[in-house]
């Protein structure tokens, strides 16, 4: 007959009881673990019920900015004396709320409003008739929608309307489909280098060098295939690869920085941000006064807007208008940076509460 097993001593109580090896926090068993104690039934019913809600998600955030493309309040220029644009501002008002109207002494004035970036085009009142100033490079859309707006009201008049595109599209991208193409490319790129930090667990300076050589990288590269082999871009070339660069700066550590605060949800929170709405709400096909109000504002306080809007204006307009994008993009890749650093940081260092109840309690003195 075998004897009873022995009672455990202390020290094998203290390794199967306190345990030498923790488990692992916040992963490893966890949260299998957790996923096993949630029924087959409701887990099956979740993936059912969340797949349509994150479908009409993406569809309400890229579908129906599309669907409500129209002008608001467009910045567009009147040139000439006050009495022969009386006429044209007030065919312009019947559209009512389309365009801001700006009014310039002469076309000269226009067609400096129009390189600066402040109006998208001007209408030139002269003694042979309107003339249409566009810039296709700020927007091909718009510059296709002054065009027919002008032309009509002229052609019920019984005139001829004269036009030039003062900054106009590349001779290889007449659609202006380049920059509108390059905005989901760099907002993937961003958020694979930020998820790919946080996954790979590097910390402080590394993680930093990381985000910031991904991006330069990504900037030279994305710059070669658009200028120097597409020949989409027309500015300088150093310049367009700082602006691609920092646009996918502001991107990477945005999602790096948010998973340094709140875990790996948020690179969700990141991706969300800056693809899910970012992307869609940039107006990089269209421009940001014609998409739905607040939309077409919120998406040039995002990275993807603020990158299109920079890269528009280097590579176009001499760098016209170029200060709130680049402060836009600068403050989203500062705030993530100081994150991932800040962030790990704060979780070496736990609160004296937290290191109290971590001590080990000391063993009671022996009796006597």
């Amino acid at each position: 007959m075998s004897a009873p097993p022995a009672a455990p001593t202390s020290a094998q109580a203290t390794d199967t009881g306190a345990g030498t090896t923790p488990a692992p926090a916040g992963g490893g068993a966890a949260a299998p673990a957790l996923s096993h104690s949630i029924p087959p039934s409701r887990r099956m019913a979740a993936v059912i019920v969340l797949i349509p809600i994150i479908a009409a998600l993406a569809l309400w955030a890229f579908a129906w900015p599309n669907a409500r493309t129209a002008p608001r309040d467009l910045p567009l220029g009147v040139a000439g004396p006050a009495t022969a644009t009386a006429q044209v501002e007030r065919q312009l008002h019947q559209r009512e709320g389309a365009f801001e109207i700006h009014h310039y002494a002469d076309e000269a004035a226009a067609r400096d409003a129009t390189e600066d970036r402040t109006v998208y085009g001007a209408v030139v009142v002269t003694q042979a008739g309107p003339k249409l100033l566009t810039a296709s490079a700020a927007s091909p859309m718009v510059a296709q929608l002054l065009q027919q707006a002008v032309t009509q009201q002229a052609a019920e008049e019984g005139v001829r309307v004269m036009s030039a595109d003062v900054v106009a599209t590349p001779a290889n991208d007449p659609r202006g489909s380049a920059i509108a193409s390059s905005v989901l490319p760099l907002a993937l790129a961003g958020t694979t280098s930020g998820a790919a930090v946080t996954l790979l667990v590097l910390r402080r300076g590394r993680a930093a060098a990381a985000l910031v050589g991904a991006a330069a990288l990504v900037g030279i590269v994305a710059t070669a295939i658009a200028d120097s082999w597409l020949g989409v871009l027309g500015g300088n070339q150093w310049a367009e690869a700082g602006v691609l660069s920092l646009a996918t700066l502001a991107v990477g550590a945005t999602v790096a920085g948010f998973a340094a605060l709140l875990g790996r949800a948020g690179i969700g929170l990141g991706a969300l941000l800056t693809v899910f709405l970012g992307n869609p709400f940039a107006g990089a096909s269209t421009a940001p006064r014609m998409l739905p109000e607040p939309v077409g504002a919120l998406g040039q306080f995002l990275p993807p807007g603020a990158g299109a809007s920079l890269l528009r204006s280097v590579s176009f307009f001499d760098g016209a208008a170029a200060l709130t994008p680049a402060l836009v993009l600068t403050t989203w890749a500062a705030f993530g940076l100081a994150a991932v650093l800040l962030g790990d940081l704060l979780k070496r260092h736990p609160k004296p509460t937290e290191r109290a109840t971590a001590a080990p309690t000391p063993d009671p003195a022996p009796a006597h």
